[in-house]
């Protein structure tokens, strides 16, 4: 646990290749909020307090503390510090390492901004085979998620198909060249909810069923809107313990 003992070692950051000192910070704050360490509402050590338990700079506290704050997980209160807003859930950290967590989380924003105009540009461009292959993704993934069963092709490829609905193959390039930390994501988000509640399952069944809807209604505002609407939802049930069921 963090400590305002400035002596203290055991907190010191192992360096691991490929990931940043400020995502390892993530990951090692995240680790005590979810296993409780650090209880919801609790005021966290201030910044020189983290850097000496650590052994890391100022810019790399903060800087974890931004994406800690950017993923609702913490919050800063202006001349008193940073305090833990939320807990996230408990098998967050068995499905995805906590140092990996703040990459899923950035590619989920990315996701919110490339996927809105994927599916306005879709419900505006897509055919008839288009149409047929995003169907096609979505009623395998519903069955899937239905049958509690892993889905990670269904879910891409429906992201995908959409992508390729778009008419600009620049959309494809790109969600194409993410697919590794797509994939990732949809496991993370996957994996808690096929054990939550059965409610929670239709939730996201539904959520993707809206999106394809507005597609092929033509429904431009209700297409982008859906899909990030889908995809803000789903970064919130990562972090967020209160939607583990």
């Amino acid at each position: 646990m963090i400590s305002d003992s400035p002596d203290m070692d055991n907190g010191k950051l192992t360096i691991r290749k490929r990931k940043t000192l400020s995502d390892q910070l993530y990951g090692q704050i995240l680790e005590q909020i979810v296993s409780g360490a650090l209880k919801q509402g609790e005021k966290l050590p201030s910044e020189n307090r983290i850097c000496t338990a650590f052994g890391v700079s100022r810019p790399v506290v903060r800087e974890a503390l931004r994406k800690l704050q950017d993923d609702g997980l913490v919050e800063a209160r202006r001349g008193v510090g940073s305090f833990v807003r939320k807990r996230p859930p408990q098998r967050l950290i068995e499905f995805a390492a906590a140092d990996s967590v703040s990459d899923l989380m950035r590619a989920m924003e990315a996701r919110m901004v490339v996927e809105k105009a994927t599916a306005r540009l879709a419900a505006q461009r897509a055919g008839s085979r288009e149409i047929a292959k995003i169907e096609a993704a979505l009623k395998t993934l519903e069955n899937a998620m239905q049958r509690r069963e892993t889905a990670l092709d269904a879910d891409f490829d429906f992201h995908l198909a959409i992508a390729e609905a778009s008419g600009n193959h620049a959309f494809v390039t790109m969600l194409s060249a993410i697919r590794e930390v797509m994939e990732r994501t949809i496991d993370v988000a996957q994996s808690l909810t096929r054990e939550g509640s059965q409610a929670r399952i239709d939730r996201v069944t539904q959520e993707h069923r809206q999106i394809y809807e507005a597609i092929i209604a033509r429904d431009v505002d209700a297409a982008g809107l859906t899909m990030a609407y889908h995809l803000l939802q789903a970064r919130q049930r990562v972090t967020d313990y209160a939607r583990e069921v």
